[in-house]
């Protein structure tokens, strides 16, 4: 989380001084994409929490299949990061254009490699699962995993506003 929050002090620091450019550059994004990967992040979530509650209630087939919807959750927020990059860069939005673009391909590059490094522990945490490692007594690993998808989807709750939303 330091490195977000020293990211968001960039980000504060940066529309301090360039306020215009901060209140022009998110009516260029695809507020649609930015709300899709808030809702698949969300979800990761949700589900995390339910696999957590699964094997707590010792039902370890149920929590595997709440681990694999937030491998589903995950990969959507892939593709949508991936073709909202795309897009971007086909309409010419680089981050060469100004530094809130600078600033908004560093947010949300460095959040995409997080929820990358967030599905290798998850396909960690699913080979546990399933080898039988977790019980309601002993279950820190899954609690581990699900302690960093919830601060990498907090990081999202805080990105989506500030480069999405807010003019």
């Amino acid at each position: 989380m330091t490195e977000f929050a020293l990211l968001f002090g960039v980000y504060f620091i940066a529309r301090a001084h360039y306020p215009e450019v901060f209140r022009e550059g998110p009516a260029r994004l695809s507020t649609l994409a930015g709300t899709l990967n808030t809702v698949m992040m969300i979800s990761g979530s949700y589900f995390v929490a339910k696999a957590v509650h699964a094997i707590r209630q010792n039902r370890q087939q149920s929590c595997l299949r709440w681990l694999l919807l937030v491998l589903l959750a995950a990969c959507g927020y892939l593709l949508i990061k991936a073709l909202e990059f795309r897009w971007n860069l086909g309409h010419g939005i680089t981050g060469g254009m100004n530094l809130f673009f600078t600033v908004y391909y560093y947010l949300t590059f460095t959040h995409m490699v997080h929820v990358v490094w967030g599905m290798m522990g998850l396909m960690w945490v699913m080979v546990r699962t399933r080898s039988g490692a977790y019980s309601p007594q002993d279950h820190d690993g899954l609690e581990a995993f699900a302690s960093y998808w919830h601060a990498t989807d907090l990081a999202w709750l805080v990105i989506f506003p500030l480069l999405y939303v807010l003019h």
